[in-house]
């Protein structure tokens, strides 16, 4: 399981990226066809209530997956945005189930 993390203006933090690290083993245990994944944080000054940005985009064989949320704090956009690769990747698996 091969990670890259970019933090786009904010400050590099490792307890962001051990969380995002660690749910996103999850995802590598699970669906074993997942080779890499590239996660980006950004914090956007112009939108006060959210404003806090993570982009997931997931390696696999075919297009890749992306996924992105925006809200008030890293921790509950890294979960909404797994949430949201989750659903992608079940559709995709049921692709792999057919062939």
């Amino acid at each position: 399981m091969t990670v890259n993390f970019q933090y786009v203006n904010v400050d590099v933090s490792e307890t962001l990226s051990a969380f995002t690290e660690e749910k996103l083993s999850k995802l590598f245990d699970r669906y074993e066809f997942l080779i890499n994944a590239s996660v980006y944080f950004k914090q956007d000054e112009k939108d006060h209530d959210a404003g806090k940005i993570c982009n997931i985009e997931l390696s696999l064989p075919g297009p890749r997956i992306y996924a992105t949320s925006n809200e008030h704090n890293f921790e509950v956009a890294v979960r909404e945005t797994i949430n949201d690769l989750e659903r992608q990747l079940k559709k995709r698996k049921q692709v792999y189930k057919t062939h």
